[in-house]
């Protein structure tokens, strides 16, 4: 039997509307959440990424920062999206800290969030402002332990990874107390760090390589295997004495349970692609960080190693978060 193209025509219409949506997504401007401010390391990636994406979908990817509670507010309007049409990424505390810690968080990032593809990776520093009388990790440890309660530490949020960084290092190494002060994002910290308002950080070398090296603030450690390459200088947490302390700050990136599984397959493909590409590449890696760009099993099997990791530890601290 031939069809012609009149009849190809007619029959369009009565084709399900989720088949012909589906052939045509996305069909209009897609929103990309980034649960950090403007200026942040996740916003850097959010926006290299975008502009790849933008261009291979054929579409505005409008990067959308919605910032609060460590990630968690971003992370949970991406997990509630119905519209087909929002993206986003989120990184350690929100996607595998946050379960083991608030009793009520809004979303769960397993049942709630699809994993398309770890974007990046980078370690941290514990970074102090230049006015504290350390240049290694023994001399803050005795700092701290001399000034009980009077030095400040700044994160971007309780359960964020490095609130829990932190944490663990002084239950490694017998610290004693200090002061936490949570921030919506990494730039008023390290703000807030360079002036004095607090006087540490462990964040993730991405947020802060620049006030680094030009002398802004000191990095006394770096928790990767081995020293941080834009940094030989500065020594590892093993090379001074802390064990098994190895981490790094991730950005993943995820959509709503319910978007279906081509669309998931596409993203995780054009993103693999994108960053890829020598000059998304040499700004990702020029700002600290190493580029991942994983397949979305991969992206999945990572995120519940961590979760696993990093739960573990907060149940050993019996750490608890209200909210």
């Amino acid at each position: 039997m031939t069809i012609t193209r009149r009849a190809l025509a007619a029959a369009l219409p009565l084709l399900p509307a989720a088949a012909r949506a589906q052939a045509a997504w996305p069909d209009r401007p897609l929103r990309f959440v980034v649960p950090f401010p403007g200026g942040s390391s996740p916003d850097l990636t959010g926006r290299v990424l975008s502009e790849h994406l933008a261009r291979a979908l054929g579409q505005p990817v409008v990067v959308d920062n919605r910032a609060g509670a460590g990630g968690n507010i971003g992370t949970d309007a991406i997990a509630k999206a119905t519209d087909g049409h929002i993206i986003g990424l989120s990184i350690n505390g929100p996607l595998s800290t946050a379960p083991a810690l608030y009793p009520s968080l809004p979303y769960d990032p397993v049942k709630d969030l699809t994993a398309v593809s770890l974007l990046v990776r980078g370690p941290q520093f514990l970074v102090v402002n230049n006015d504290l009388p350390v240049t290694d990790l023994a001399g803050f440890l005795a700092h701290v332990r001399a000034n009980p309660g009077r030095v400040a530490f700044g994160s971007v949020g309780s359960g964020s990874g490095g609130h829990l960084g932190m944490l663990d290092l002084l239950a490694r190494t017998g610290g004693t107390e200090m002061v936490h002060v949570a921030y919506r994002g990494f730039p008023q910290a390290t703000l807030d760090l360079v002036a004095g308002r607090i006087q540490a950080m462990m964040v993730t070398t991405a947020a802060v390589l620049p006030q680094v090296q030009a002398g802004q603030i000191r990095a006394i450690a770096v928790t990767s295997a081995a020293r941080f390459a834009p940094t030989p200088a500065v020594p590892t947490l093993a090379e001074q004495g802390v064990a098994n302390a190895e981490s790094y700050g991730w950005q993943i990136l995820v959509v709503p349970a319910s978007t279906p599984a081509d669309r998931v397959a596409r993203l995780a493909a054009e993103t693999q692609r994108g960053l890829r590409e020598p000059a998304a590449r040499a700004r990702l890696e020029g700002a600290g960080f190493e580029v991942m760009a994983t397949a979305p099993a991969e992206a999945a099997a990572f995120l519940a190693q961590e979760t696993e990791r990093w739960g573990g530890m907060i149940r050993r601290l019996n750490i608890r978060l209200d909210g």
